[in-house]
């Protein structure tokens, strides 16, 4: 429990009594007074009317005066009335009063008020004593109660008064002795309080700092620095280049292979914050830019050109942070992060050889692919002879094989125009929904084939787009084709055109198998394909779809969820007026 929840509950309690004495003090009082003023407003009255009756009975008996205050006095008295038997002991004294005032020398009815006047008088002193004893009680109740209560409050006012001082006095002088031990460089020294309460945390937070403060002088600041030199000993000689920043954006180190590709000098950078360094490097500036969070998906894994072993070569760029965790605590802190840049130029010159080879290989198929398709046709014309039914199966077997081939060497031929920049876009106004109607008309015949139906939903009012109409039109068929290939037969694919303030989207719906969600993210990467699928292709129809598309601005996404069929979105940059 907190002190301060303790000290709360034992005020607070000791409070609530001392207020429930004083509350039960007064109530006793009162109830007494109560008791005292009965005595005195109901039987004193009654005693007093009853003496002066008699006092002036005995005036008009001897001195012959007016009966007057006599009747006065028992007015007051008839209208005093408080004891049980006392009406009927004054009506008695009325009437008596009623005879004697027709009788006034008749001696016996004047014995007869007076032994009514004494009757009266009986009857309060009776009542006055009996209230005594209920006042004495009541007095009794009162000190009995205000004993206990008084007691009650002095045993918890005792208790708070033992405990409460040594509760918080013995973890401060426990402390301050541990703080005496610590200034005696004592730093094995702990404190070990088991409460969950305020000293509980102050305890902690006191072993944290005597560790620190151990770790701290148990280290060797020899051993240190040598360490410091193995590790800048180690960065040295990192064939990559390597530059270091604290948590402030400070360059910490930069080995001799980032200071020989930048043209910088170790003392004219280490300790500077790299933004002010950027200013006047190129290369430093364009290593910073996740800093200020400008880089885009489409430029963030490209490799950096940099002239480097006299000729261009070619880095990745690849951010490290450092994370640790401080002494003492649990949660991670970020103190800074270093930049590594991979020399991949030996990678990017096998990759162009390779590039360059399939484009020769792909470019020297199609002339022998385009004799075999002008064979076929001769054979289907039947120019040389007729076929039989075998051999029409074998030729249409042939065809099949001749149009894949055709289609992957055209997609080969399409990734490395791109992989080497050589692919010319026209970018031109172009109508949508033309596109689309073209797309359609090429996989019309595909779908009849598996008995899908191709429903299109778009007004006539589409806006036109910014595109290369024959290559958007390639990858909207490619699109509708992957659909119709993945999907079931007798089945259905819708397709839709809306648009928003800056972009028309091409969305491609089907009900096939769906992808999924641990391959949405890989679908547009080169030569991927869904393991385990039974479709042929060869894995770059999407790539060569998601490079033509950015290449227009534009965008190309996936929604899929297995067994649910797949959206693809196609966003084409709108004509603004």
């Amino acid at each position: 429990m907190k002190i301060k929840t303790k000290l709360t509950l034992g005020v607070g309690l000791l409070f609530f009594l001392i207020v429930l004495l004083v509350a039960l003090g007064v109530r006793q009082l009162h109830t007494l007074a109560n008791d005292t003023e009965n005595i005195l407003v109901d039987n004193y009255n009654s005693l007093d009317y009853s003496r002066n009756m008699l006092k002036e009975l005995d005036k008009i008996e001897i001195e012959k005066q007016s009966p007057d205050k006599f009747q006065h006095y028992l007015e007051l008295q008839s209208r005093n009335i408080t004891e049980i038997g006392e009406k009927e002991l004054t009506e008695n004294l009325l009437e008596d009063s009623k005879a004697f005032a027709q009788q006034p020398d008749n001696k016996a009815v004047i014995t007869l008020i007076r032994n009514d006047l004494n009757d009266i008088m009986k009857l309060n002193m009776d009542s006055i004593q009996r209230k005594s004893i209920v006042a004495s009680q009541t007095a009794d109740r009162a000190i009995l109660w205000i004993s206990i209560t008084g007691s009650m409050c002095f045993i918890i006012a005792f208790t708070l008064l033992v405990n409460l001082p040594s509760t918080i006095a013995d973890p401060i002088k426990d402390l301050t002795e541990s703080i005496r031990q610590i200034a005696g460089k004592n730093y094995s020294r702990r404190v070990h309080f088991e409460s969950h309460n305020e000293f509980g945390d102050l305890a902690r937070s006191f072993n944290t700092m005597a560790e620190k403060l151990q770790e701290y002088s148990d280290s060797n600041l020899a051993r240190l620095m040598m360490e410091k030199k193995r590790i800048e000993t180690l960065i040295n000689n990192m064939h990559d280049p390597v530059i270091g920043l604290d948590d402030t954006q400070k360059i910490l180190f930069a080995n001799e292979e980032a200071l020989k590709i930048s043209g910088l000098k170790s003392a004219d950078i280490i300790g500077k914050p790299v933004q002010e360094i950027a200013v006047y490097n190129d290369l430093i500036r364009s290593l910073i830019q996740h800093l200020a969070g400008n880089q885009t998906d489409i430029t963030q894994n490209k490799p950096l050109t940099i002239y480097a072993d006299n000729k261009e070569s070619y880095f990745e760029k690849q951010i490290v942070p450092i994370v640790i965790t401080p002494t003492g605590e649990t949660e991670k802190k970020e103190v800074g992060s270093f930049i590594i840049l991979r020399n991949v130029t030996l990678y990017k010159e096998l990759d162009y050889a390779k590039t360059n080879f399939i484009a020769t290989v792909s470019h020297e198929f199609k002339t022998p692919i385009a004799s075999m398709k002008m064979s076929l046709q001769l054979l289907e014309n039947e120019s040389i002879g007729p076929l039989n039914e075998e051999q029409q199966h074998l030729i249409a077997s042939i065809k099949d094989d001749t149009k894949r081939l055709l289609r992957t060497t055209g997609e080969l031929l399409n990734i490395t125009q791109v992989e080497t920049g050589k692919t010319q876009l026209q970018i031109e106004k172009s109508n949508t929904r033309q596109i689309v109607t073209e797309a359609l008309e090429a996989t019309q015949k595909l779908a009849e084939q598996k008995n899908i139906q191709l429903f299109t939903s778009f007004s006539d009012s589409i806006s036109d787009v910014w595109v290369d109409r024959e290559k958007t039109t390639w990858v909207v068929s490619n699109l509708i084709t992957n659909a119709i290939r993945y999907s079931y037969e007798n089945t259905a694919i819708q397709i839709q055109i809306t648009e928003d303030e800056s972009y028309v989207k091409v969305i491609v719906k089907d009900n096939g198998l769906g992808i999924s969600s641990q391959y949405t993210h890989k679908i547009f990467d080169r030569y991927f394909r869904i393991p385990g699928s039974e479709k042929e292709g060869t894995g770059l129809g999407l790539a060569i779809s998601k490079e033509f598309i950015e290449a227009q601005q534009g965008h190309i996404s996936v929604e899929s969820e297995l067994g649910s069929g797949s959206t693809f979105i196609l966003s084409l940059k709108k004509v603004t007026e």
